[in-house]
């Protein structure tokens, strides 16, 4: 993976289309004659470098070391400036220039067209849910309304105060809920699903005494995205996927009800595509499974959705996540390895845009893909990677169980020197974190036990007392959340059989089909 530049000016540059690299040329001449050509020469200096080093950095510096801060300083505002000037008329802005527009005209005294734009805004705004933008409408609307001579202007203002008071009564509620649901998912991000009765105690209460007190029939439509949303990514939290499903199933209806909301808040809606996967995939809902990931990767071929670089990413993530987790649920390892294999350039690219805990998610899933596949070596590559990982506060329990698959790696592979040598440092990791759940325990138990001369038919009897106890701890709430990571109990299966964890898989998934047809 290519090391993420570190030069401000140096990543914008790179972000920008092919269009929009030529169109910032002809506004820099255009716009900035003088100023243009040095511009122009910075420019085009960066854009030519593949990679932002020292070498580069002098170069540029050359050009005029005394003023270099300054030119790259009004360099990144004029593409800035540029990229706004392309993209004024796009429909994501659109809702901004009626505002914007309404603005120049109160200034001007031209109150009376100030007004008309401010209608147009407002309805657009309204047909976009873009709230914010309404209320600032709104407050601009009053300003104008009381520079006119209105005979009716005491009943426009009453009725723009308690249109005012709704819009923010309701920016109020998503506030609410936007903040519960952030503060559910940096906790997430920190330690994974809640592990034991302390924790669930403590997400509840905080959920609860949080969530805004409302009746949900009345809510507005984005309320109720926000509702929606919050509440799925709760039960998900506390592994209630039952009811985590039947909210994203009622989210993603929200937006079958109002198919503008696909197009106004598409980011919004990737999310919600996204979530019923998870529940799908968790509730082994193979068909469903298929249908809303047909319907998420349909979104790049929707012309009336903007495919911006933060969608795209989006996408990206949302559909290569679930296609390996598609995989795990047919057991079709090997597949799934070739399409890391495919895809390996795409996801070099998007991985410097992606946040640590989506990059240690990517490396996760991949790891577990390679071990089904029996690629020993392959999957303890990609586990490094997550246990190499230097922000030690982040998905503890992605880490935590990085760590015991690769003990079971080096088991596989029969590597006895490093499997004792990684039980220990693995055994220090798991007590620092305070992680040591009882799954972890029963697998270290099973490792120490191993040595060079057991026989095939006392590799068996440990086997079966290592799946013995794995099957009493799915009985219990905390405990079986370690059987989202990583699934033992096909493993061991595999082990007992003698055959391919795989065909384990595969035959479970085939039976699932036929109990749910």
């Amino acid at each position: 993976m290519s090391k993420v530049n570190q030069d401000s000016l140096f990543r914008l540059i790179h972000a920008l289309s092919k269009s929009e690299k030529w169109q910032f040329k002809v506004y820099a001449r255009r716009f900035n004659p003088e100023a243009g050509k040095q511009f122009l020469t910075v420019f085009d200096l960066l854009e030519g470098a593949n990679v932002y080093d020292t070498s580069v950095a002098e170069a540029v510096k050359a050009i005029n070391p005394l003023q270099i801060h300054n030119i790259k300083l009004n360099l990144y505002r004029q593409v800035l400036q540029s990229l706004i000037h392309q993209h004024a008329l796009s429909r994501q802005n659109r809702g901004l220039r009626f505002l914007e527009y309404a603005q120049f005209l109160y200034n001007k005294c031209l109150y009376s067209d100030c007004l008309t734009f401010i209608e147009k805004g407002k309805k657009y705004a309204r047909e976009n849910f873009q709230l914010t933008s309404l209320l600032e409408l709104l407050e601009l609307e009053k300003m104008a309304i009381w520079q006119t001579s209105d005979a009716q202007i005491a009943g426009r203002i009453d009725k723009l105060l308690e249109e005012t008071s709704v819009l923010s009564s309701q920016i109020q509620n998503i506030t609410r809920l936007s903040n519960v649901a952030d503060r559910l998912n940096a906790y997430y991000q920190q330690t994974g699903f809640i592990r034991n009765h302390k924790e669930l105690l403590q997400v509840s209460r905080y959920y609860k005494q949080n969530l805004p007190k409302v009746e949900l029939r009345q809510l507005s439509v984005p309320e109720k995205m926000y509702w929606f949303a919050t509440v799925t990514g709760y039960y998900f939290f506390i592994q209630d996927f039952k009811k985590g499903y039947e909210n994203a199933g009622r989210l993603m209806a929200l937006f079958d009800e109002n198919p503008s909301l696909r197009i106004a808040k598409t980011e919004f809606y990737i999310k919600a595509l996204n979530n019923l996967l998870v529940a799908q995939n968790k509730l082994n809902h193979y068909t469903d499974f298929n249908d809303t990931h047909k319907k998420l990767v349909s979104i790049k071929r929707d012309k009336q959705i903007a495919i911006t670089e933060n969608i795209a990413l989006n996408l990206f993530k949302a559909i290569y996540i679930h296609e390996i987790n598609r995989h795990f649920m047919m057991g079709a390892f090997k597949s799934g390895t070739r399409i890391v294999g495919a895809l390996q350039k795409e996801l070099d690219g998007f991985i410097p845009m992606l946040n640590k805990h989506t990059v240690m998610v990517f490396y996760y899933k991949i790891a577990c893909l390679y071990f089904g596949a029996g690629q020993f070596k392959v999957a303890i590559k990609w586990l490094n990677k997550i246990i190499n990982e230097k922000a030690s506060n982040l998905r503890q329990d992605l880490q935590a169980f990085a760590r015991i698959i690769r003990l079971i790696c080096y088991f596989e592979m029969d590597d006895g020197d490093m499997l004792d040598y990684n039980i220990r440092s693995t055994y220090r990791f798991l007590l620092s974190k305070q992680s040591f759940i009882a799954y972890h325990q029963l697998i270290v138990k099973f490792l120490r036990t191993m040595h060079p001369g057991i026989t095939r038919r006392q590799l068996v009897v440990e086997f079966n007392r290592l799946r013995t106890g794995m099957l009493e701890l799915e009985k219990n709430r905390f405990e079986k959340r370690a059987f989202l990571y990583f699934d033992m109990i096909s493993w061991l299966d595999s082990k007992i059989e003698g055959v391919p964890v795989d065909v384990v898989v595969r035959r479970k998934f085939e039976q699932y089909k036929k109990e749910r047809e």
